[in-house]
């Protein structure tokens, strides 16, 4: 961890309220993400906490009609297997490509950490469970918004078919463009945060993460990855070091 800074008045002031917001959630078992004496990070800190105290863990985020459903541009990755493009990672670009050659058949997603039945998921496993579909706006980060239909199957039913265990607090997700980032358990079993298959009614293009993207409808949508390969679960919050969010200037949490 990096040394302690000095803090202004007005950072430990934050500091203070974003401690606060903790102690309110009574029976939370979930810690604070770390601030490291930075005066956005403690602010990242206090909305997490205003949000877990005030808001409930199963609130919905607004679901729309067909007659809603706009353009939605692909931003970021639009293919891990493309060599030609800027953002192609050989050490799993490669694996992708020859994953879609296949019409991703030998696609998995591992589920490793704190469960009893750490395993990997095909595409036809994961169609086998429960779907929920919902149409749901994508705030991005750059300021856009656009709505779209999602299916797939709750995160929330994966981890419990793994034998989710009691200690669990966050789930990592790790993705063959390279990204990494994690959400707590709040969200994680929230019932419209999904491994979204389908969009508009078909397969989930390759643009927009397919075979099989995260969708987390209570964040902002950089949090929603594309293009899952692995998801751990842990005990304790992980920042991820310098391929998480918050060493590259993002907020960990983003909650809307």
């Amino acid at each position: 961890m990096p040394p302690r800074l000095r803090l202004t008045r007005r950072e430990a002031l934050l500091g203070g309220l974003s401690a606060a917001g903790g102690l309110l959630l009574p029976g939370c078992k979930h810690e604070l993400p770390p601030t490291y004496g930075n005066l956005l990070r403690m602010g990242d800190a206090l909305t997490y906490g205003a949000h877990r105290t005030l808001l409930s863990g199963r609130s919905l985020a607004r679901e729309y009609s067909r007659s809603d459903i706009s353009s939605f541009p692909a931003i970021g990755t639009t293919d891990p297997g493309n060599a030609s493009l800027p953002t192609f990672n050989p050490e799993f670009g490669t694996t992708y490509a020859q994953l879609r050659s296949g019409g991703f058949a030998d696609w998995r997603v591992s589920i490793e950490g704190l469960v009893a039945r750490p395993g990997q998921y095909s595409l036809a496993d994961l169609k086998r469970m429960p779907a929920r579909t919902q149409i749901t706006r994508h705030m991005c980060e750059e300021g856009w918004s656009a709505i779209a239909e999602w299916t797939g199957v709750p995160l929330g039913h994966v981890l419990k078919a793994a034998g989710i265990l009691p200690t669990a607090r966050y789930v990592t997700f790790h993705t063959f463009d390279y990204w990494t980032d994690n959400i707590d358990m709040l969200d994680a079993l929230h019932p419209q945060t999904l491994l979204a298959y389908g969009m508009n009614g078909a397969d989930l293009p390759v643009p927009h993460g397919g075979p099989v993207r995260l969708r987390v409808e209570t964040q902002v949508g950089y949090k929603s990855l594309k293009f899952l390969r692995r998801l751990v679960v842990h005990d304790a919050f992980d920042d991820l070091g310098k391929d998480g969010s918050m060493k590259n200037g993002w907020s960990w949490y983003a909650g809307i």
